[in-house]
């Protein structure tokens, strides 16, 4: 027995930050028809187990915890009566906007739909991903797994832990675990820089006096049944351990804090382009792929830092998603590309009929600096850049019209201005 085709307006797939503002955004601008589907059992995503606050600085201003965060948007989508399937997982997704889905109560789905904004998040990287020796005892969470634990199911997962990798739920797990009585050993960075915000290094290790082992990293995990300790060692200029110099720090729990994955597979399907550099999707700047009608936004596009730029971007995916199905959008043809000290800009492509807004990131930390947009459309002076901050710069359409005799816009970082 196959399900009947059901047609729709916009389908949002994910119900996080991102697919939240993506949906009232489109109601917002007249489009009636909208479903958000999403795999979990309620709606919100990752906020719901980040009970920290900090949330919502840029957009109301005030500090909320995430919960708080998500209520808000959630109280807007119950009222605005935007129909939500909740646990329910997308299991496929063509090219011609044809999603297929499956959820207890919901059983089957067949959707065709005008117009698709994937907000799927992301995932963290594992113990396989980044490939630690050793041996393969229980007690090796991922921060995010550990954070569940702890703030969503009351359990603790360990007495001592050491914390690989200073991402920003790590950062905030080392104080997590602390409060809870855990004794944290330290956080050991491979990088020479932190990966996680500056806010969180003083507020998540200096005021509890957790050591960060920066230019360092796991060499090998050591246990039988459960972990008994890690094996740290320094490395060289290319990332290589410097074994000679290693020691052993006993702890019976790691934690991984080592980068996050977009989940693009439903992208995948769909032959949507990705880059290889934010393992995102390549979008033009109404956010839309390089598949008409589908639209990628918050973390399953690039990995955010602050969920206030997640909502502000996914808010203009909801919104474009709605001028596609209402009466198309500009073609794009003027491309963006990084320059010197830049690893990546979104969005790719621009039309220069209208304001954008860019999300960039340095390819290495630097001090005072000026970020030139090339061929010499403007200069935007920069405080202390780091690879974990992002930069956001509006351009103007006037701005970005002038680029169209060349056919591309160039972002570069200069250090205190040289090379201007």
């Amino acid at each position: 027995m196959t399900a009947s085709v059901q047609e729709r307006d916009l389908v949002v797939i994910g119900g996080g930050p991102a697919g939240l503002a993506a949906a009232l955004a489109a109601k917002e601008d007249g489009i009636d028809d909208v479903l958000i589907i999403e795999r979990s059992d309620e709606l919100g995503g990752i906020l719901n187990q980040c009970i920290h606050n900090g949330f919502g600085i840029h957009l109301f201003e005030k500090e909320l915890t995430g919960p708080e965060y998500a209520e808000r948007f959630i109280k807007d989508v119950m009222k605005e009566q935007i129909e939500c399937l909740t646990g329910t997982v997308v299991t496929g997704l063509s090219r011609e906007r044809e999603i297929t889905a499956v959820g207890q109560e919901s059983g089957l789905l067949k959707i065709k739909a005008k117009a698709v904004v994937l907000a799927m998040g992301c995932r963290e990287r594992t113990r396989s991903a980044i490939h630690i020796p050793g041996d393969r005892p229980a007690g090796v969470f991922t921060a995010g797994t550990i954070q569940q634990l702890i703030n969503l199911d009351g359990y603790l997962p360990g007495k001592t832990v050491v914390i690989l990798g200073s991402g920003d739920i790590g950062l905030i797990m080392a104080r997590r675990l602390t409060l809870e009585g855990v004794k944290v050993q330290g956080v050991v960075e491979i990088m020479s820089y932190p990966g996680g915000l500056n806010r969180n290094i003083a507020q998540c290790l200096n005021d509890f006096g957790i050591p960060l082992y920066l230019s360092h990293t796991v060499v090998e995990i050591r246990g039988k049944e459960r972990v008994e300790g890690v094996v740290v060692a320094p490395v060289d200029s290319r990332r290589v351990p410097i074994l000679d110099r290693s020691f052993y720090v006993p702890c019976d729990t790691i934690v991984l804090s080592v980068g996050l994955i977009p989940e693009n597979e439903l992208s995948r399907m769909a032959d949507v382009r990705l880059s290889s550099t934010t393992s995102g999707a390549y979008v033009d700047e109404n956010l839309q792929t390089s598949v008409d009608g589908i639209f990628a936004c918050g973390n399953v596009l690039h990995v955010h830092d602050v969920v206030d730029f997640v909502t502000r971007e996914s808010w203009r995916a909801g919104k474009n998603a709605a001028r596609f199905i209402k009466s198309g959008l500009p073609q794009c043809g003027i491309a963006v590309k990084p320059g010197k000290n830049v690893r990546y800009v979104v969005p790719h492509m621009v039309s220069g009929e209208q304001d954008v807004e860019f999300f960039l990131r340095a390819s290495r930390p630097m001090g005072r600096s000026v970020l030139s947009i090339q061929p010499g459309l403007r200069e935007v002076r920069q405080r202390i850049v780091k690879p974990s901050e992002m930069i956001s710069v509006t351009l103007s359409a006037d701005v970005i019209a002038k680029a169209k005799s060349s056919g591309e816009i160039r972002f570069e970082l200069d250090e205190r201005g040289t090379g201007q």
